[in-house]
C-alpha cells in the first residue's frame, strides 16, 4: 500500500508554491471563470508527465529487484482484515480528486472534470496492478480495483448529487509495538511506519454537517466522523501467529467516532491558503473520541490520532 501513497503526496504537489510572490502566487492558483487554453496544456502536459515518471519510478523502485512473471490474479481481500482496501479508497478518492481540481483551476466545465478527472486517477492505479499482475511478488488483485472504483465513485456520485464534498475519506496515523517485531515488513522508521504499519492507521469518512443541514446554525467548517481501524497484524494473512510476539494480543477490528474539521470552510480570500488547506483536508485533525472494540467494548480517547 505504501506505493499508493507515494504517488499520491506526488500529485498532491502539483501545484507549486514557491518562487512567486505572494501576490503572483495568489493570482496563479485562483481557478479561471472560463477556459484557459495555456492552463489545461499545463494540466494535460503536468499531469502526463508526472504520471509516466511515478509509473517508471515505481518500476525501478518496487519492482525491479523481483523477478517477473506471467500475468496472475490474486485474491487477497482478506489481508490485513481489509485495511489495504480502505487505503485504496483513500488513495484513489484524493487522486480523482486532484484531477477534477486541476481541470477546475484550468476553467474546464464540470463534465471534463469529472470525466477526465475521474479517468487519471482510476486509470493510473489500474496500470499499478497490472504491474502487480506480471510480479512474481504480488499479483493482479480484483479487490483492490474495486476498492479504487468505490474510492473514484464516492468522488463522482458526490459532485452529481450535490454539486459539492460532503463526505471526505480521511487518514491519520499512530505509532504501535508491532513495527518492531517485523520491520522490514511495517517500518523502521517514522516514515516507513505512517505508509507500511497498518495496525497505526485509521482510515475515516468525514461528514460535514452544514451541507446536511443548510438552515442550520452549525458552523460550516463542523465535521463528525467515523472511523475503521485495526491491530494485532504483524502478516497479511492469519497464519502467522502473532502470540509469538505479543501473547496478550489478537487480531481487533475498531470502529470510532469523532469530531473533526473541514479545512476547505475555513473563510479566506487567500488562494494559496485555499490550496494548501485542500491538500491538508485529507488529514484527519486529532480530537476527542469514541472507541468500539469488536462491538462490545467501548473506550474514550481525549485525542485519538
Amino acid at each position: 500500500m505504501s506505493k499508493y501513497f507515494k504517488v499520491l503526496f506526488l500529485f498532491s504537489f502539483f501545484y507549486p508554491i514557491s518562487g512567486f510572490s505572494q501576490s503572483s502566487l495568489n493570482s496563479f492558483l485562483k481557478p479561471s471563470d472560463t477556459l484557459n487554453k495555456l492552463r489545461l496544456k499545463t494540466v494535460v502536459i503536468s499531469e502526463t508527465l508526472i504520471g509516466a515518471t511515478a509509473l517508471i519510478g515505481l518500476n525501478q523502485l518496487w519492482y525491479a529487484d523481483y523477478p517477473k512473471s506471467n500475468f496472475q490474479t490474486i485474491n487477497d481481500n482478506n489481508q490485513w482484515l481489509q485495511m489495504d482496501k480502505m487505503g485504496h479508497i483513500f488513495s484513489s478518492y484524493h487522486l480523482v480528486s486532484f484531477g477534477a481540481n486541476a481541470l477546475k483551476w484550468s476553467g474546464a466545465n464540470k463534465k471534463s472534470q469529472l470525466l477526465y478527472g475521474s479517468t487519471l486517477g482510476f486509470a493510473f492505479l489500474t496500470t499499478v496492478e497490472v504491474f502487480d499482475g506480471f510480479s512474481s511478488e504480488w499479483g493482479f488483485s480484483v479487490g483492490d480495483v474495486t476498492a479504487n472504483a468505490g474510492g473514484t465513485a464516492l468522488f463522482v456520485s458526490q459532485e452529481l448529487l450535490w454539486n459539492e464534498q460532503r463526505i471526505v475519506p480521511k487518514f491519520s496515523f499512530h505509532t504501535t509495538e508491532y513495527a518492531s517485531a517485523r520491520p522490514n515488513v511495517l517500518g523502521k522508521s517514522l516514515q516507513e511506519q505512517v505508509l507500511k504499519d497498518y495496525n497505526g492507521q485509521t482510515y475515516w469518512l468525514s461528514a460535514n454537517l452544514h451541507s446536511f443541514f443548510k438552515k442550520s446554525k452549525i458552523p460550516k467548517w463542523l465535521n463528525v466522523a467515523v472511523g475503521y481501524g485495526a491491530e494485532g497484524m504483524i502478516t497479511g494473512k492469519d497464519e502467522l501467529v502473532n502470540t509469538v510476539f505479543f501473547s496478550q494480543k489478537e487480531r481487533t477490528r475498531q470502529f470510532y467516532l469523532s469530531l473533526d474539521l473541514d479545512l476547505t470552510k475555513i473563510k479566506t480570500k487567500s488562494n494559496t491558503l485555499k490550496t494548501l488547506f485542500s491538500i491538508f483536508n485529507s488529514i484527519k485533525i486529532p480530537a476527542p473520541t469514541l472507541e468500539i472494540v469488536h462491538f462490545n467494548d467501548v473506550k474514550g480517547h481525549l485525542i485519538y490520532f
